[in-house]
């Protein structure tokens, strides 16, 4: 297990849907871990494989207060999100000293490979919902500054070329 270096933005990597996962394999599972270590050493709540240059459909998620809780998934998908939205700063460590505040649906169910390889299905509500789509958009290849308006978009942008 390895705290991993996240991708810089505009890396192209970061505006590229990650491939779906077939099969689990060990690299896979040490890609999982991975991105718990690189997630807790930021720290935050989840964390998509290609933010760290990892090209497949896997993503971690840990809004726990105790930690540790952590939801690994394969190819995960939407199959239902509330009508009812929840505001929340959002950030990225690929675009680092940013942040947002974003609109998303309180709670969602999703359906996902499991760490066994078996098909399941979760639900989740508060920060739980907001990160599992926050890590969906990343590999999807969006970023969570896509949900702003375009002028926001710039100025977030903008700022955080002036940190670097």
């Amino acid at each position: 297990m390895t705290v991993r270096t996240c991708l810089a933005w505009p890396d192209k990597r970061l505006r590229t849907a990650a491939e779906p996962v077939e099969t689990l394999t060990d690299e896979d599972r040490r890609t999982w871990d991975d991105l718990i270590d690189t997630m807790e050493a930021m720290p935050g709540v989840g964390m998509g494989a290609n933010q760290i240059g990892v090209m497949r459909r896997l993503i971690v998620v840990d809004a726990s207060n105790e930690r540790g809780q952590a939801v690994k998934m394969a190819n995960p998908e939407i199959l239902h999100k509330s009508i009812e939205l929840r505001e929340h700063e959002e950030a990225s460590p690929n675009l680092p000293g940013v942040s947002a505040v974003i609109k998303r649906p309180r709670a969602l169910t999703v359906s996902y490979m499991d760490e066994y390889g078996e098909a399941a299905e979760k639900d989740f509500v508060g920060l739980w919902a907001t990160s599992v789509q926050h890590q969906i958009d990343h590999i999807n290849g969006k970023m969570f500054f896509d949900h702003l308006s375009r002028t926001k978009r710039e100025m977030l942008i903008k700022k955080a070329r002036k940190l670097k």
